[in-house]
């Protein structure tokens, strides 16, 4: 976590509570960009639809990367996970007292945000496979070892 707590000192968190946004939340939790785009995107549809089902979650973001980033919201006590459902909640410790006034501030607020203008740095697209089996695209291409290992038998 990178809290920088200077920065939710009493008169500097008067003027950020003028206009809570997901990205500071997120920036708390996460130094890399890609990563706190992908949580702030999760808490913004937490957001919008009061809860949010694994099963729910936009095509964007990978099942197993929306678990992760989802069950570290449950720890922290950002969200509660019960009936297979993930919602917005205020469990929080109390030396993260003047945090947790900026996010609920922001579970409040109506004002509308726009993720990729925010995270204008973040990767949006799924990643590319790491290792393991490469699957052929097409039928060709399936085709081209099996010949390259009659050309080799021949030889």
């Amino acid at each position: 976590m990178s809290i920088r707590y200077w920065e939710f000192e009493d008169a500097a968190l008067k003027e950020k509570l003028k206009s809570p946004n997901v990205k500071e939340i997120a920036k708390l939790f996460f130094d890399n960009e890609t990563e706190a785009y992908r949580f702030s995107f999760l808490l913004l549809e937490t957001k919008r639809r009061g809860q949010l089902r694994l099963k729910e979650v936009p095509k964007d973001v990978p099942i197993a990367t929306a678990k992760r980033y989802l069950d570290y919201a449950v720890q922290i006590g950002l969200m509660k996970h019960e009936d297979n459902a993930y919602a917005l909640t205020d469990r929080y410790t109390k030396p993260l007292r003047n945090i947790s006034a900026y996010i609920k501030e922001w579970m409040e607020s109506k004002a509308e945000e726009d993720l990729q203008v925010e995270f204008v740095n973040a990767r949006l697209g799924r990643q590319s496979k790491r290792g393991g089996k490469r699957q052929p695209a097409s039928a060709e291409e399936a085709a081209e070892p099996q010949q390259a290992k009659e050309a080799k038998a021949v030889s």
